[in-house]
């Protein structure tokens, strides 16, 4: 699939405050993958579908994660984790897209997971620090993208967990996961990163 054609695929799906936000994402990425080695169109491409299911009506995505081979304990946790585990499963069930890198990338943009590819790390930190974006921590996180993309991604996890947390709310397992795992893989095994 074409850039132009994920573009009119998704279009429709979005508000305009989040079809630009898509757009940012995809030229954050494309930056990103640029600078690390990574596909230039195909990361695009998956920055175009990352939030293509994001105004799905909930039941229908309730549905299509009840009725497909994702995690069921993702009815317990908050909406806003649902759209892109359902995006990961409807562009490959209606548009045909089986690319392993794409789904994952799409599907883990919202929680992260344990193990993270480097592709998979450009889109959920292209989606984190997008110009858009402006909350606390995110220029640290800015700065940090462009010389040590799995720091910058630590970074992002544990200021998500901070803010999740400091709201009294859940955290989904993925992301705790995603976190140890970096904390882990950025100290040489002892679980204690420092900056």
């Amino acid at each position: 699939m074409k850039t132009d054609e994920a573009i009119d695929i998704v279009r429709p799906h979005l508000k305009q405050n989040r079809f630009e936000h898509t757009l940012r994402v995809a030229e954050t990425a494309v930056d990103l993958a640029e600078n690390f080695g990574e596909p230039v169109e195909k990361i695009k491409l998956a920055a175009i579908l990352h939030d293509y299911a994001k105004y799905f009506p909930l039941e229908k995505m309730a549905q299509i994660i009840k009725d497909n081979d994702l995690p069921q304990d993702l009815l317990s946790y908050h909406h806003e984790l649902w759209h892109g585990p359902v995006a990961s499963v409807i562009i490959e069930k209606d548009h045909g897209i089986t690319d392993a890198d794409i789904k994952n990338a799409v599907r883990f943009h919202t929680t992260g997971r344990a193990g993270m590819s480097k592709f998979e790390t450009i889109l959920f930190i292209a989606d984190y620090i997008e110009p858009g974006r402006s909350f606390p921590g995110v220029e640290d996180v800015r700065r940090k993208a462009h010389t040590d993309l799995y720091s910058a991604l630590w970074m992002a996890l544990r200021n998500t967990i901070q803010f999740l947390v400091g709201k009294d709310s859940t955290v989904y397992p993925d992301t705790f996961y995603a976190y140890n795992d970096l904390t882990i893989r950025l100290n040489g095994g002892n679980g204690i990163h420092g900056q």
